[in-house]
């Protein structure tokens, strides 16, 4: 992959970006979207839910409590950026690559929603 889809930084924080896609029919990490994971949330995009929903899903994909995750950039867009904290850099590239090399649907982060 010529981009990846998150950072690490001094700190050992990890930020996730993602290109979210609400109301959909299920929740689910659907691939890439440029340098951002692409995910599908069954929730709308009201009071803050589509994001409560992508935090839930993220959380499940990392193996993190929800608490773990937190929107820090793109509350209202479709670009949004997510520091998910106790994931280091080698795990954070090992769930991405599973994420991104499975079928829609047929991993953990696929199956909630």
């Amino acid at each position: 992959m010529s981009e990846e889809v998150f950072s690490v930084d001094d700190d050992e924080r990890l930020t996730l970006r993602v290109h979210a896609q609400a109301g959909a029919g299920r929740s689910e990490v659907v691939g890439r979207y440029g340098d951002a994971l692409k995910v599908r949330v069954a929730a709308p995009p009201e009071r803050g839910r589509a994001n409560e929903a992508i935090a839930a899903l993220l959380a499940v994909a990392f193996g993190v409590a929800p608490t773990k995750v937190e929107l820090v950039q793109g509350a209202s867009s479709r670009q949004k950026a997510f520091r998910i904290a106790d994931v280091d850099a080698a795990t954070a590239r090992a769930v991405v690559d599973r994420l991104l090399s499975s079928p829609p649907g047929r991993h953990p982060a696929g199956r909630r929603g």
